[in-house]
């Protein structure tokens, strides 16, 4: 079993854009995908389960077949999502970079940077299409 953290957030289109490259992964049909989304700021005690994009994302990949975890934090997004990684021994992590003017896409979002530069495993990165 291959175990990815799909790092999420509230952005429709990034996260069908990450749901789509775990469904293209070779042996796709062998992943247990962690769909993990961090609270920066949470008073009202919200969960992964109450975030629309979590639910589209845990029915497309459960429609393809794959085992779908949800987890939630609150926190730094990048210490979070390194964290998490850590907790749960995942394979890799998948996250999804936001869209830049021509300049601007020399660097990645920091909370990307953060993830691709603290991992000490592999890291996807989800282009916004």
């Amino acid at each position: 079993m291959y175990e990815v953290l799909i790092a999420i957030d509230e952005d429709d289109e990034q996260v069908e854009t990450q749901v789509d490259a775990i469904l293209d992964l070779p042996g796709s049909d062998e992943v247990h995908a962690h769909l993990f989304h961090d609270f920066t700021d949470n008073p009202s005690g919200a969960s992964i389960g109450q975030i629309a994009s979590a639910r589209h994302a845990q029915e497309k990949l459960e429609d393809a077949g794959i085992e779908v975890t949800l987890h939630e934090t609150s926190g730094d997004p990048a210490d979070s999502i390194l964290e998490t990684a850590r907790d749960l021994d995942v394979n890799s992590i998948c996250v999804a970079s936001r869209k830049r003017t021509p300049t601007g896409k020399v660097l990645f979002g920091s909370v990307t940077q953060a993830v691709i530069l603290g991992s000490d495993r592999p890291v996807i990165v989800c282009g916004a299409e």
